[in-house]
Parts: structure tokens; sequence; C-alpha cells
């Protein structure tokens, strides 16, 4: 996190180690709000959605969708945006701790709009994802970061390459669904800051979309990152080629 602060946000050598401190102070702080939130404990947070009339036209539009976010931020606080979408979200996560999990996430919801979709190796999980996006669902996942074995690709992020996983964007480019990029903030104690990016649907692998896709995520991250530097919470060398 001191080469992250010192050498791609470029904070002098005090400012970076400060930064270090802070990062993972508010990273305790989000990972706090996250369960109240999700647990509907009474609290006083504010929140901005820059652009939830994008994902009500996503599920309006009958087509189902993709949402992309990243371990940038907090985007889980806001969820309780999913119970005003009128629709079932399907959050894909690798295998492990998905089981407790989702226990939590149906104690928490009842189980009526949440449902984990695990990445496993028998590629099961695409046919569960075609099922969800075949009912006009929405599903979400991450796209920064992967397992060993996985297939990836090389994108400029913050001045240097950067392996990012293929598997979220060939989805994007194969279904050809609207795909969004989602991202929340904690800008102050109480208050959050929600983004979501214009729907588009990427053209098929063969025409560039996978490509197109990555191009447009890696982007949008970019400048994400540079506004909240200190809500970057991916904790190991990300720019490592091993």
């Amino acid at each position: 996190m001191y080469r992250f602060f010192r050498y791609k946000v470029q904070y002098s050598r005090w400012r970076a180690m400060a930064s270090v401190y802070r990062n993972i102070y508010i990273f305790g702080q989000t990972l706090i709000d996250k369960v109240v939130v999700m647990a509907g404990i009474p609290n006083r947070f504010s929140f901005d959605f820059d652009g939830e009339e994008r994902l009500h036209a996503m599920v309006s539009s009958g087509k189902g969708g993709i949402l992309l976010s990243a371990h940038l931020g907090n985007w889980e606080v806001a969820g309780h945006l999913f119970t005003r979408l009128n629709t079932r979200i399907n959050i894909v996560m690798f295998d492990g701790e998905h089981e407790r999990i989702k226990s939590y996430l149906e104690g928490v919801t009842g189980g009526r709009n949440v449902n984990v979709i695990v990445l496993k190796d028998d590629l099961s999980h695409i046919y569960a994802i075609n099922d969800a996006l075949g009912k006009q669902e929405l599903v979400c996942m991450h796209a920064d970061r992967f397992l060993a074995g996985n297939k990836t690709a090389e994108k400029m992020f913050l001045g240097e390459p950067a392996r990012f996983p293929i598997g979220p964007f060939l989805l994007a480019s194969t279904f050809r669904v609207p795909v969004s990029f989602v991202f929340a903030f904690k800008e102050t104690a109480t208050h959050y800051h929600l983004y979501a990016t214009d729907p588009k649907v990427y053209p098929g692998a063969k025409q560039g979309g996978l490509d197109q896709s990555m191009e447009d995520f890696v982007s949008v991250m970019e400048e994400k990152v540079r506004k909240y530097p200190l809500q970057w919470f991916n904790y190991y060398d990300f720019w490592s080629k091993d």
C-alpha cells in the first residue's frame, strides 16, 4: 500500500505513510458500515445515487444486465438500492465462504431478491448466469481480481500494465446484455456516493467487444481511484507480473 500511494498516486513519502494508516482506518469503517446497512440497523447514513435511473432503465428494458464493480470503495453498503430495483440480483463470487455469505444475505434480505452464483471449475456458473440473464435478472460481479490459472489480459492502469481477468468481460461480450460499471464511496462519516455508468451493450469478442469493455472498465476504475485513492482496497501488488 505504501508503494501504491508513493508511486502510483505520487504522494510524498510522509503523506504516503500517513495514507496507509488512513486507508486501513477507512477500510475498517466501511466493514462496520456494510454490516449496519445490510442488517437494517437504524442509522443516519445518507446517499447520493449518481446514475440510479440508469439501473432502473436497465431493469425496465427487459433484457437483464451485468453490473461490474471492483475492490474499490464500498459497493455493498449501497446494497439496499437492490430492493428498489424490483428485480433479482445474482452476485457472482469465488468458491470458499459462499455458503456462509449466502446464508447471511438470505437472513438479511429474506432471500427474496439476492442469489449467489459460485465460480466453479466445472463452469456450471456459466449456465447459472445464462439462466439469470434469460430471466431478465441482474448479475453483479467484481472485475479486478482473478485466481491462479484464470485467463487475464494486461491493460495500462495508473501508468503501468496490470492484469485483469478476462472472464467478466467475456460474459459481457458473449451475452450482449446491457453492462454498467458501479461503485460506491464513503465521502463523510455518514454519507456515501454511488456511481453507475450508462448501460452499454458490447459486440461479440471477435468484433472487439471484449477489448472494448475491458478498456472502458479500466478507464472508469482509474478515474475513481484517482478521485478516491484512500478507498483502494486491493491489498496485494496489483502490478506484479507473477
